[in-house]
């Protein structure tokens, strides 16, 4: 997801699967994998733009705004998907071979300390910036520090916290996993049991299950872990089929989401299928060593704002447009839109150097010892 650092690949263990289908090389070197922080920013870039430029923010309608660009913008909000692919292949490899409490400092020192920063400066930006938007009361504000807003019927700070709690979801589901063991066959177990589940439930009315089991983005985390199976024990025809079946099931409640957003007018389909589909391409390079040869130096950088980014953007930006537009309406949109990204960006690398990094070590220290 979003708030992963990109792993570090060890060698694996034995295999616990048919001989038949043969490990990775254990003389393979430890490498980070470049790729996918620049996959994850890729991502936040895409949904970013989705915001900015077709979802609105803006005092007048954004498709008159920047009508060129709205009818590519509008596909934008797939880069969440391509985050929870990203999110099955690096849960299942940081928590490889670790403890259950390990993973889960791991999870609190990545997910909060920039999480509670993003809280209260769009909470203080919101109550600040005469952009038009009321903010939340206090006790409301402190409920979403919990992260926990979503099931609690709290209203969120900033709307993109929604994913967090599906990563939330997936990470619960995924500990009982861990707390058992990761081996190949478990964790394959684990996709084809998660998917059998999501079928049953996906036609029943919302409910507990039905909302842990979340049908709408399971298969994206499902193919993940299959991906990494595949990274990890190299690709076979099982590995493969499970990856198939996800992509093909997935765009049902792609589609589903596609045709709910009704206010971005009338748009075709079909790219929605083509973007899942080479989300699943990508993915797939990674997982066979096609991209492994991607070392850029730059790309680290590009994963630490990724997450940062996400949390702050939408709120925040859409106050700053809708202030700016009536301040000084001269100043062209895409000036405007230029400088907050620019603007957010920036933001973003303080908040990963001087929030992330020292909390971070601070939560990670202190929870050991519990």
């Amino acid at each position: 997801m979003l708030n992963q650092k990109s792993p570090v690949v060890t060698a694996p263990r034995e295999p616990t699967f048919a001989p038949s289908v043969p490990p990775l090389s254990t003389s393979r070197k430890p490498r980070r994998l470049h790729v996918l922080d620049g996959m994850r920013l890729a991502a936040a870039v895409m949904v970013v733009m989705y915001h900015y430029m077709a979802y609105g923010g803006w005092p007048r309608p954004v498709e008159e705004i920047f009508p060129e660009t709205f009818p590519i913008a509008s596909y934008g909000y797939l880069g969440v998907q391509l985050f929870f692919l990203i999110s099955g292949f690096v849960i299942c490899m940081s928590a490889w071979g670790r403890p259950l409490k390990d993973f889960f400092v791991s999870r609190v020192v990545r997910l909060y300390p920039a999480y509670w920063f993003a809280v209260i400066a769009t909470s203080v930006a919101v109550a600040v910036i005469p952009g038009g938007r009321g903010h939340l009361p206090w006790n409301d504000i402190l409920t979403n520090l919990t992260m926990l807003q979503e099931p609690l019927g709290v209203a969120p700070v900033d709307a993109v916290y929604w994913t967090l709690f599906a990563e939330l979801r997936f990470y619960l589901l995924f500990s009982l996993l861990a707390w058992w063991g990761l081996t190949y066959r478990r964790v394959l177990l684990f996709c084809c049991v998660w998917g059998a589940a999501t079928i049953l439930v996906a036609p029943a009315p919302p409910g507990p299950l039905r909302l842990l089991l979340m049908p709408e983005h399971s298969w994206f985390f499902i193919a993940g872990m299959a991906f990494y199976l595949m990274y990890r024990f190299r690709p076979n025809l099982m590995l493969f089929g499970v990856v198939g079946v996800s992509y093909c099931a997935s765009l049902a409640p792609a589609i589903d989401t596609y045709k709910k957003l009704t206010f971005l007018g009338d748009r075709p389909a079909w790219p929605v299928l083509v973007l899942l589909a080479v989300f699943f391409g990508l993915m797939a390079l990674v997982a066979t060593g096609k991209l492994s040869g991607v070392q850029w130096k730059w790309l680290p950088i590009a994963g630490a704002l990724t997450y940062p980014l996400y949390l702050l953007h939408e709120f925040i930006g859409w106050e700053l447009f809708r202030y700016f537009s009536h301040a000084t309406p001269q100043v062209s949109p895409w000036a405007l839109i230029t400088a907050v990204v620019l603007g957010m960006l920036a933001l973003s690398y303080l908040v990963h150097r001087l929030v992330e990094r020292p909390l971070g070590r601070y939560l990670k220290r202190h929870l050991a010892r519990i």
